[in-house]
């Protein structure tokens, strides 16, 4: 009973909260609902019209006297116009609606698309990619095609019944009575269906998720899987994935569109009970004839809102599942914020501190204690086995994660107390997986510095040596990359981004296996580059190839979150630690 109560809670605030975003077009939707309230009153009293001039004729007949068609024509141009009444507000609320649907989405995505930026990275890590984009494209498209219809039905719909019942009451109590049967049995169908309708629901949109990932990470992975002959284990797989979708979409529908059949058996049943006890009250004269027309155009009319509500209350439970699933991301927990400052350190000659620094992913500690002093202009490059810290600690200096102990500071203030933005305003990054955006390389380029003259793009491009293999496209820098950068190859990629970190001209430079995935020639010339970049600048530079940093100023060798050696490459090479067993190791395999 209790989970039952949180369930309707849970629902009606969830509508309650969706409501709010329509603030921005809260005068349509009033005036759509003063539209649907018109129409449905001008559609309440038309059959009653209509029973009058039936009962008008009878009497005419009845009488002898003749019809009076005055009075007839007089109620059936009110009918008409009544009608047409009708058909012009539900014309003009759809109108409204359409608009009011839109701008809701429109808000919605808005605060989608914001909220992604505000989430830490380790968001991403629990979310597949498909899943966040089958909620940002598919869940609020439902939204948006049941939002459009769906309040303004509930809203009519209720006004009918009301209507309709008064109007039934006013002609015959006992067969309003015999009527109102229909409603308590349209509710127990309603309660038999929504739960079990409203779980499929949920299941079938997350399914949709799951399937959306599943497809991205095939074709994204495509050559991979051609080439170890896995394409019946990726098609297992999907088929997995779909049938689970398949099984929750048709129980979903099956149960949504049973709804409507059993509610037309209560009224079926419902309206043999009427029209038999009606036409022994016509035939006693408790009844005129044009009334009992009018009642059973009433009672047949009075199931139909019901009837429609069950259809309307199983797309408004589609479009809860997907309103809830939209509402999870933008209330998920936001990157950390501080109330209060951080001690900073005045007159501090190191650029850049890691002052005895906690971090952990799980609840297993990585780093404990972590300290590192860089000078300014330094270079300093980071090795370690996979696994040692070499990328956490780029991120908690970019504050991707946050680090739980210590500090970092930069010119002797905690990062924690600049503005994320500001702080990575000071930095620029060339990482192992390049990302470049579909559009021209001119633009991909100019990404690092929006406010970049054409001289200063060309300037980066021919500092990073990309302007040569450019210029000899066919389009130049206007050469237009496709999906994943596919039309150029990964040295000439990574190239471009060193470019971009160029323009981007950054205080702190960091660079992430910038060259492990090119070939020797390709890696002389983005060395060479980057020689150009770290000049003048300090630098952290990750790398598991030991020959792209036997020139820098300090090599700090990491081990499960902590430094276990520091020094030069030839002091470290003298120490026949753990950076000569990963130097050696790489030489024997050169050898070999």
């Amino acid at each position: 009973m209790k989970q039952k109560k949180s369930n309707s809670r849970e629902n009606w605030n969830t509508i309650i909260r969706l409501i709010k975003y329509m603030k921005k077009s809260s005068l349509f939707f009033g005036v759509a609902v003063i539209l649907a309230i018109a129409g449905t009153v001008m559609q309440v009293y038309s059959p009653k019209l209509l029973g009058d001039a039936t009962t008008t004729i009878f009497n005419g007949i009845k009488s002898g006297s003749g019809i009076d068609f005055n009075r007839l024509g007089v109620l059936l141009f009110i009918v008409a116009a009544l009608y047409a009444g009708v058909c012009l507000t539900s014309f003009l609320q759809q109108r409204l609606m359409v608009v009011v649907s839109q701008k809701t989405v429109y808000t919605l995505r808005n605060e989608l698309k914001a909220k992604m930026n505000q989430v830490p990275v380790s968001f991403f890590d629990k979310n597949s990619n498909g899943n966040l984009m089958s909620v940002a494209i598919n869940d609020v498209d439902n939204i948006m095609t049941n939002l459009q219809q769906s309040l303004i039905d509930l809203l009519a719909g209720s006004v009918l019944v009301i209507g309709f019942f008064c109007m039934m009451l006013s002609i015959s109590p006992l067969l309003t009575v015999l009527s109102c049967i229909m409603v308590p049995g349209s509710l127990i169908v309603m309660k038999l269906f929504t739960k079990r309708t409203q779980k499929q629901n949920r299941t079938y949109f997350s399914q949709l998720g799951e399937l959306n990932g599943q497809i991205e990470e095939t074709y994204q992975g495509f050559s991979v899987i051609k080439s170890f002959n896995s394409e019946g284990r990726a098609l297992d797989d999907f088929k997995a994935v779909n049938t689970k979708m398949y099984e929750s979409g048709w129980k979903a529908k099956f149960l949504g569109g049973n709804m409507m059949p059993c509610m037309t058996l209560v009224q079926n049943i419902v309206y043999i009970l009427i029209a038999v006890v009606g036409a022994v009250n016509v035939i006693s004269g408790a009844v005129v004839i044009g009334d009992m027309q009018a009642f059973l155009q009433y009672s047949t009319q009075f199931s139909q809102p019901l009837l429609q509500f069950s259809q309307t209350w199983n797309s408004i439970l589609s479009m809860l599942a997907s309103v809830r699933r939209v509402f999870d991301l933008l209330d998920a927990e936001e990157m950390a914020g501080y109330e209060s400052a951080f001690p900073n350190e005045s007159g501090s000659n190191a650029k850049i501190v890691f002052d005895c620094v906690n971090f952990s992913y799980t609840e297993k500690p990585l780093m404990r204690g972590f300290s590192l002093s860089v000078q300014n202009g330094q270079t300093v490059a980071i090795v370690g086995h996979t696994g040692a810290g070499k990328t956490t600690l780029i991120n908690l200096l970019e504050r991707f994660y946050e680090i739980q102990g210590g500090s970092i500071r930069i010119d002797g203030t905690d990062i924690r107390n600049l503005d994320r933005q500001a702080l990575r305003r000071r930095t620029g990054m060339v990482l192992q997986d390049t990302w470049l955006f579909s559009g021209t390389i001119y633009d991909n380029i100019r990404f690092g510095n929006d406010n970049a003259s054409e001289e200063q793009v060309y300037a980066a491009a021919k500092a990073a040596f990309a302007d040569d293999f450019i210029r000899k496209l066919p389009d130049g820098y206007n050469t237009v990359l496709d999906e994943e950068a596919g039309n150029i190859s990964q040295g000439q990629r990574q190239l471009i981004t060193i470019a971009r970190a160029f323009l981007r001209n950054p205080e702190i430079l960091i660079l992430d296996e910038a060259t492990s995935n090119v070939d020797s020639r390709t890696e002389w010339i983005i060395q060479s580059a980057m020689k150009k970049l770290l000049k003048g600048r300090t630098s952290f530079v990750v790398a598991h190839r030991l020959s792209t940093i036997y020139d820098a100023d300090q090599i700090i060798v990491m081990d499960k979150g902590n430094i276990v050696e520091t020094g030069t490459h030839k002091q470290l090479l003298a120490l026949n630690g753990t950076y000569a067993d990963i130097y050696n190791s790489q030489f024997a395999q050169i050898s070999a």
